[in-house]
């Protein structure tokens, strides 16, 4: 299987899956003598790990990072960071009855034909538990680009939408944090939450939006012309379990726009009046703030009866057992923000301009 690699200069190759001994990677790239707060890569971590409340998976994992090297006296050494995280909970029990199944919408028969063999439990390869390895590596980036803030929130949930501008929200991490769906509006937030326990007791699952702003990016961050950085982004966003779409700046919202609207003109502080643009222009950064959305789906797996075909053929019904998030999006914030932080520092590497040197810490 190829695929499992992530960057070009700071890369991240990972392994591992969903009911396995562990999973883990290697960080290649990383700078030596940053200094690393393993407290705040553990931070991350917690922020993605099932269990946390009743909207989301009830698997009982503590995901705690285990260093292997790479790290002396809390700093790097340059050399090749390992590291892993063992299962603990991981019942694989609950997956008999699809050994010989193909669940609808997932992995299971395109992994089976291409392949000649698959790992039914959990998904294996394919769960979303390997985007662990993702956080921990993208917090590693986020503390050598610290100057650059990404915050990423739920912004809808199904039909319950908040069509807020983020200008006009309080994007601080207290108030994202302080509620299960990480929703920056708090009267929205408890409708979201309602919504996914409702959908919950019903066996299924629901989708929403994930909005992302990028602040603090310097002009001249993205290398055209294949190589653009909302094109990079968009990989990132895309390669992430569940999500099926993405727009930055105006989106499809833009094509309903003319040319002399959509325009976002000059001040004289070099500056646009607007930023429909959502911070790139050309495939590079202009100094705004980055702003983009992510689509994604409902969890394929849902506690209802379905329609499918076994491995023979024949036509079967199946139904979803164990354990399972209703809804992704809460586990996927930070997810989102550590893919963006290894393809900003990517960039920052490849660049090597001396003016962006205060910014790779």
């Amino acid at each position: 299987m190829a695929g499992n690699t992530f960057g070009s200069l700071f890369r991240v190759s990972t392994f591992g899956e969903s009911h396995g001994e562990a999973l883990g990677g290697i960080i290649d790239g990383c700078p030596a003598g940053v200094e690393l707060n393993i407290e705040k890569v553990q931070y991350e971590l917690n922020r993605r790990r099932p269990g946390q409340s009743s909207i989301v998976t009830q698997r009982n994992e503590i995901d705690r990072v285990n260093f292997l090297s790479g790290i002396f006296n809390k700093k790097t050494t340059g050399t090749p960071i390992g590291f892993v995280i063992y299962n603990k909970d991981h019942k694989s029990d609950d997956y008999k009855h699809i050994k010989n199944v193909y669940r609808p919408s997932h992995s299971d028969f395109t992994y089976e034909k291409k392949y000649g063999i698959r790992d039914y439990r959990g998904g294996g390869r394919s769960s979303a538990r390997e985007t662990i390895c993702r956080v921990v590596a993208g917090s590693i980036a986020k503390q050598i680009i610290k100057d650059i803030k990404i915050i990423a929130y739920v912004s809808s949930v199904g039909n319950i939408s908040l069509d807020k501008s983020y200008k006009n929200l309080n994007l601080s991490e207290k108030i994202i944090e302080s509620n299960s769906i990480r929703c920056p509006d708090l009267h929205y937030a408890k409708k979201m939450i309602s919504e996914i326990e409702k959908i919950k007791s019903k066996g299924d699952t629901i989708g929403g939006i994930i909005t992302c702003v990028i602040k603090n990016v310097p002009v001249g961050i993205g290398e055209p012309v294949f190589s653009k950085l909302h094109a990079e982004l968009s990989k990132a966003m895309l390669s992430i379990n569940a999500v099926k779409g993405f727009e930055y700046g105006s989106g499809f919202y833009g094509t309903k726009l003319t040319g002399s609207q959509h325009n976002d003109l000059f001040e004289q502080n070099e500056k646009t009046k607007t930023n429909l643009s959502g911070g790139i222009q050309g495939g590079i950064s202009n100094g705004m703030d980055i702003y983009f959305r992510i689509a994604l789906k409902p969890v394929a797996t849902i506690m209802q009866e379905q329609k499918t075909i076994d491995k023979n053929g024949n036509i079967v019904y199946m139904k979803g057992r164990g354990r399972h998030d209703p809804c992704v999006l809460p586990r996927a914030v930070p997810i989102v923000e550590s893919m963006v932080a290894l393809v900003l520092l990517d960039y920052f590497m490849y660049n090597k301009l001396s003016k962006y040197s205060s910014i790779i810490k």
